[in-house]
């Protein structure tokens, strides 16, 4: 078959698959050239989620009648204003959206620009572009799209239901209105109830509030601000305190100049600095910002703009990795899961309460004594006798009696209190000026040795063990030779390692904290993380599990019996070791319970 070149309507629909691949990548193209004019409100209607209808409305800078009529052509933009595709500072710049999106649906446009008498409103159809007519409409531009795919039927087969592709638009609108807080955005459908989110303040206060409006009122009780700037690369945003989780990564937002993407790099710098947090079947909730130099990010590196590349991405993953760890340290008593929320407040409360109605007087009772009782006195003191009350001595109880009578004033103004008992050999109580702290003292003790082990490891560096016989580990020629590029960062790990001929490494040398490692097993591990090595970070985190291991082991563990000296001393270490909320595994290390709570579950909040 000879080469010939396609008819420009079979490319614009080619085109079509990589740009429009669902309704809800129509939706990311149009408010995207609405953020791009200026708009300060973009409201946003589907109708059988995309498929039938979709409607953007905005009140930006519009289009004059010369412009709309280039706008529908494929590689015509207004955002480049020259040829340098390396200081792009918008979210489009192809040109390909609106051609594309023609090519495959029935396509209106209705647009006015200042410099305009009137509106003027443009049609196409397959591909095939309508004369530009005057129309009525304010300042701005409404851009309507019908019956998507009807162009290439054989689409319509791979979208999911209508309820599916409602809910995967209302995700895109909701990291736009994310990325831009300043703007107000109002997302209405048959699926769906109308939600609006207004627009809010500049600075980070307004920047919660939309993040608030867009994930839900836990996520503003439990947001920490979070910033670290660095050769003029800026990470801010919020991230969750470790006890607001989910199952999965999709509650991490991620940004790059205002740009919502899904980037492998900046999705491991968060799983990195909240491997101390939480357990390794959770994830962290978190709305990061990265602002940069457009020319040290390229965004042309995938048709739905989706993903970036970084000039400097070992700094970017540090910059993250820094400032997450450092709101989290900050915020250190806010990060576990160690404050009664309300399901575990009912947990106390008994399963039957009888109702009592609000004016009860006891002295109303058909039970309350008319008179005197004669005899009574003399029954009860024979009664509450001390021979009488044998009948109801039970033994010891489990826990500890308490040890003191009045804990001293200044212990009940720490933090953690002064421990009163010890119940079950594994839970310290302890008693604040306001309420109590029930701490387990083997998950506390567990992150007071893993603290001590990875401070020893900063100071004195990774101590080394020379192996008799060299180990040699056989891999690909690309693998080895990226291995030993990094060969004096790695020895810095206490890993020394040097080449031994073609596709094959010799290991001198390997860290003691791993013990007997299993060297061919370690160098393949760091080979599949070659996306992490900017600092080391699989060899690191593989000695921070070994440490970890080591401080659950080395603790002190439940069951055993403490003194109330060592209760008390444990507390203080609490207070003095970082991240002592949790342990190294991601559990809680203590439970506070206010005073206030007490009184509601006995009611006595209820009493006049």
């Amino acid at each position: 078959m000879p080469v010939r070149q396609l008819p420009e309507q079979l490319v614009n629909r080619i085109a079509a698959g990589e740009v429009v691949e669902r309704p809800a990548s129509v939706v990311k193209e149009l408010v995207e050239n609405a953020i791009d004019a200026g708009a300060s409100r973009i409201d946003v209607f589907t109708d059988g989620g995309g498929r039938r209808r979709i409607g953007i409305t905005d009140d930006g800078g519009g289009m004059t009648r010369s412009d709309l009529a280039l706008a529908v052509d494929r590689h015509a933009t207004s955002k480049l204003d020259d040829e340098d595709l390396l200081r792009i500072r918008t979210l489009g710049f192809r040109g390909e959206a609106l051609p594309s999106i023609g090519a495959v649906a029935k396509l209106g446009i209705t647009t006015r620009h200042a410099s305009e008498p009137h509106a003027w409103s443009l049609a196409v159809e397959g591909g095939e572009k309508s004369e530009i007519m005057p129309a009525a409409l304010g300042q701005g531009t409404r851009v309507e799209v019908n019956e998507l795919f009807y162009a290439t039927p054989a689409r319509l087969k791979f979208l999911k239901t209508d309820r599916t592709e409602a809910e995967a638009i209302r995700e895109v609108v909701r990291r736009l209105g994310m990325a831009r807080p300043d703007i107000a955005f109002t997302l209405a459908g048959e699926e769906r109830a109308p939600v609006t989110w207004a627009a809010a303040l500049p600075g980070a206060a307004g920047r919660l509030t939309r993040l608030g409006d867009i994930l839900g009122a836990d996520f503003r009780a439990s947001a920490i601000e979070v910033r670290a700037e660095r050769e003029g690369v800026v990470v801010e945003g919020f991230a969750a305190a470790p006890s607001l989780t989910r199952g999965n990564a999709l509650g991490q937002y991620l940004f790059v100049n205002g740009r919502p993407v899904r980037d492998k790099l900046i999705l491991g710098a968060v799983r990195a600095a909240y491997s101390d947090y939480l357990p390794r079947d959770r994830h962290p909730v978190v709305a990061l910002f990265v602002n940069c130099d457009p020319q040290e990010v390229d965004a042309n590196v995938h048709p739905a703009k989706t993903e970036v590349r970084f000039r400097n991405a070992g700094l970017v993953r540090a910059l993250i990795v820094h400032a997450l760890k450092d709101g989290l340290a900050r915020e250190g008593r806010r990060t576990a899961a160690n404050t009664a929320d309300g399901a575990t407040l009912q947990a106390f409360r008994p399963a039957f309460t009888p109702p009592r109605p609000g004016n009860w007087d006891w002295r109303n009772s058909p039970s309350y004594p008319t008179g005197p009782m004669r005899g009574f006195e003399s029954a009860a003191a024979t009664a509450f006798a001390e021979p009488g009350q044998a009948a109801f001595d039970v033994g010891t109880p489990t826990a500890d009696v308490r040890f003191e009578a009045a804990p001293a004033p200044d212990l009940l103004d720490r933090p953690l209190g002064a421990a009163r008992t010890q119940i079950h050999e594994t839970y310290i109580v302890s008693q604040t000026r306001d309420g109590l702290i029930v701490v387990d003292q083997h998950a506390a003790h567990e992150r007071i040795v893993y603290e001590r082990l990875k401070a020893s490891l900063a100071k004195n560096g990774v101590q080394r063990q020379l192996l008799l016989i060299p180990e040699i580990v056989e891999l690909d020629e690309a693998t080895v030779e990226k291995l030993l590029d990094r060969a004096e960062e790695l020895c810095s790990f206490g890993l020394a390692i040097e080449s031994f001929g073609p596709g094959a490494v010799a290991v001198r040398e390997t860290p003691s904290l791993l013990g007997k490692a299993n060297a061919a097993g370690l160098l393949r591990d760091l080979a599949e993380h070659m996306a992490e090595w900017d600092e080391a970070l699989p060899l690191e985190r593989r000695l921070m599990h070994v440490a970890a291991t080591m401080a659950c082991h080395g603790s002190v563990r439940a069951g055993r019996r403490l003194k109330p000296e060592e209760m008390n001393a444990l507390l203080r270490e609490m207070e003095d070791t970082p991240n002592s909320g949790q342990c190294n595994h991601g559990r809680p290390t203590y439970v506070e319970l206010k005073l206030s709570d007490i009184e509601k579950l006995f009611g006595r909040d209820e009493d006049p």
